[in-house]
């Protein structure tokens, strides 16, 4: 167990959130923790501290028994899942921001924390500096929650603003995110909506209490946004965001998915641009609240780890209440009102698929539907039409 005032830590990862994390320590002075060892991969790369703060060798932390604390920051999941594992079988405290490596170890996760009686804690896995996972583990902890809907993954948004907002194509807009390095190299995690998918899974967990695997959540990501789909955000006064968006469906459902979606200026989420995420709760008792914050970056990220840190301190862990009142299932059974355009010729099959159609429209740069849908008729028309279409719901 963690004894306040007594935090030794050691560190996996020292990117841009690792070295974000160790100067927002060293600009905290009333915090008292200390980064014992550093494990890193490369031996080549450059780095701004001494050589002795580092290793190669994970089992330098941990076997170190005066390090209680392991903060894990690497990208690779599964590496980071041996190291988290491994870390709590040796009874330390674990922090990390690996939103992939959670959702698709959760259930394991939660064994581990009470076979071994640690705390994990995750909070900059979700929103960087929005402290999401906190207020629904706390505030929302008796206020049933109807809906969670957020801007959750920065590179996306950044690059979605730049195609409404500036009438950058969507190739340009990428390369800019690329250059800026809001965006990989390779950025098909965030662009086909898979890190905002890993981060709803987590966020189902505390805000429902429904444990769910990554691939029974629908994700469709931004990539086939194209000019017509921007001209008709613009026309109609809308802004296109990657929404995460979970609503409950009785008393023990939940109908959860990825999708870009047009945004009316009436909207919330309607003013958050750039790399900034948000997330708005909607509750049984107290209405809607709307939390908004930086969604990528060293200091932003880092400051959610010192965060976790900081509760451990105070012998903070997860209590998973919601887990606890009851367990709350994925379901399919809902209709969603979506905006379709293709360019085959499958008009007849396209139109059965719909329960209902408000609006058409065919000419020379394609054609398409604004409709109602059966949820569970989305794949189906996605396998239809193969890569020649785009689907954005509609808010």
């Amino acid at each position: 167990m963690v004894e306040r005032q007594k935090i030794k830590i050691g560190l996996f990862g020292f990117g841009c959130v690792g070295t974000g994390l160790y100067e927002v320590l060293s600009k905290t002075p009333g915090f008292k923790a200390d980064i014992v060892k550093i494990c890193v991969k490369s031996r080549n790369k450059q780095r701004s501290l001494a050589a002795e703060y580092f290793t190669y060798n994970k089992e330098d932390i941990l076997n170190d028994n005066s390090i209680n604390v392991v903060v894990e920051l690497i990208d690779d999941a599964n590496a980071a899942w041996e190291i988290v594992s491994e870390a709590m079988k040796k009874g330390k405290a674990v922090v990390s921001a690996n939103k992939k490596m959670i959702a698709e170890h959760f259930e394991e996760l939660l064994q581990l924390q009470k076979q071994y009686d640690v705390p994990f804690l995750y909070e900059a896995s979700c929103c960087a500096s929005i402290p999401i996972i906190r207020n629904l583990e706390e505030y929302y902890d008796n206020d049933m929650l109807k809906q969670l809907t957020g801007i959750v993954n920065g590179s996306t948004n950044f690059i979605l603003t730049s195609c409404t907002g500036q009438g950058k194509p969507y190739v340009e807009a990428l390369k800019n995110a690329q250059e800026l390095g809001y965006a990989e190299s390779n950025p098909a995690l965030d662009v086909e909506g898979f890190d905002a998918k890993y981060k709803l899974v987590i966020l189902l967990a505390h805000a429902f209490g429904a444990v769910v695997k990554p691939e029974d959540v629908f994700n469709e990501g931004i990539t086939r946004i194209g000019e017509q789909e921007i001209k008709y955000a613009r026309e109609k006064g809308y802004k296109i965001k990657l929404l995460a968006k979970a609503v409950r469906n009785g008393e023990n459902g939940v109908n959860a998915y990825v999708m870009p979606a047009f945004v009316p200026a009436s909207h919330q989420l309607y003013n958050i641009d750039d790399v900034f995420n948000g997330v708005i709760t909607e509750t049984a008792f107290a209405d809607k609240q709307v939390f908004v914050g930086r969604g990528a970056g060293s200091y932003p990220t880092a400051s959610a780890v010192l965060s976790d840190i900081s509760a451990l301190t105070y012998l903070y862990r997860y209590e998973f209440k919601k887990l606890q009142q009851s367990q709350t299932e994925l379901s399919n059974d809902f209709d969603l009102d979506i905006y379709l355009r293709w360019d085959g010729n499958e008009t007849s099959t396209v139109k059965t698929l719909f329960s209902d159609i408000h609006e058409q429209f065919t000419g020379k740069t394609g054609r398409y539907i604004n409709g109602t849908i059966k949820f569970e008729n989305i794949t189906p028309l996605k396998n239809l039409l193969q890569d020649n279409y785009s689907i954005v719901a509609l808010n």
